[in-house]
């Protein structure tokens, strides 16, 4: 296992991780879409975001589709959201598509990531197309030494060209690079290319299973950052 003192670089994912991404597309579903701010209805839509989201990103992952960035899938998921509610009006489908611009940051992720940049470079390394990723930062209020989209890779973690971005930034060995995530399958993607990786839980994250051999594994950003900056 790595010491903690042997990390140079530490990367952030940032949907799920830093912020909270069901809550911020639950909470557009249920503004845009009134008559249906039931749980069960707002869920069920939600459903339907998430689905077609993770079926286009296999599609493009297997070959079987061109690239496409974020926004463009979550436009597509906005419009069959709307079809599926009945929605019709333009303004709120487009409010609906860049919901992704609007997420809550996790209650310690702002002072967390703060705190941690006193003491190491820390890029973001996010699926998020390059717009929503510049105008997410800034609502959620995210300081990064650098904010990295794979969008310039064209591929989605965890494809390993996603995090090629991260360690050509970064400029030093893999081995000196951590990888921090709440989704065992990003640690896993930047495993494979020789990253650290740390586990941060998170209520909606991808926890890791008994086969996983992750690093570290932490119950909160705050005690993965007090690790790393104990003296």
């Amino acid at each position: 296992m790595a010491a903690i003192r042997d990390i140079e670089v530490v990367v952030f994912d940032i949907l799920g991780t830093l912020v909270d991404e069901p809550r911020g597309l639950r909470a557009a579903i249920r503004a845009e879409l009134p008559t249906s701010s039931d749980n069960a209805s707002v869920n069920a839509l939600f459903t339907v975001w998430q689905q077609h989201r993770e079926h286009e990103q296999q599609r493009i992952e297997q070959g079987r589709r061109t690239y496409a960035n974020t926004a463009i899938i979550d436009a597509e998921a906005a419009q069959r959201v709307a079809d599926h509610a009945g929605l019709t009006d333009p303004a709120a489908v487009n409010r609906l598509a860049t919901a992704g611009q609007r997420l809550p940051p996790w209650p310690d992720s702002v002072a967390g990531l703060e705190r941690l940049t006193q003491h190491y470079p820390v890029p973001g390394l996010s699926n998020a197309d390059r717009t929503t990723l510049l105008r997410l930062n800034a609502h959620a209020g995210l300081r990064w030494h650098q904010a990295l989209s794979a969008e310039a890779a064209s591929a989605y973690k965890p494809a390993p060209e996603a995090y090629q971005l991260a360690l050509d930034a970064a400029g030093c060995p893999p081995q000196r690079v951590l990888m921090v995530a709440a989704h065992a399958w990003d640690l896993r993607g930047a495993q494979a290319q020789g990253m650290r990786t740390a586990y941060v839980r998170r209520p909606v994250g991808d926890p890791p299973t008994s086969s996983d051999n992750f690093d570290w594994q932490f119950s909160g950003l705050s005690e993965l950052v007090s690790a790393m900056t104990a003296k």
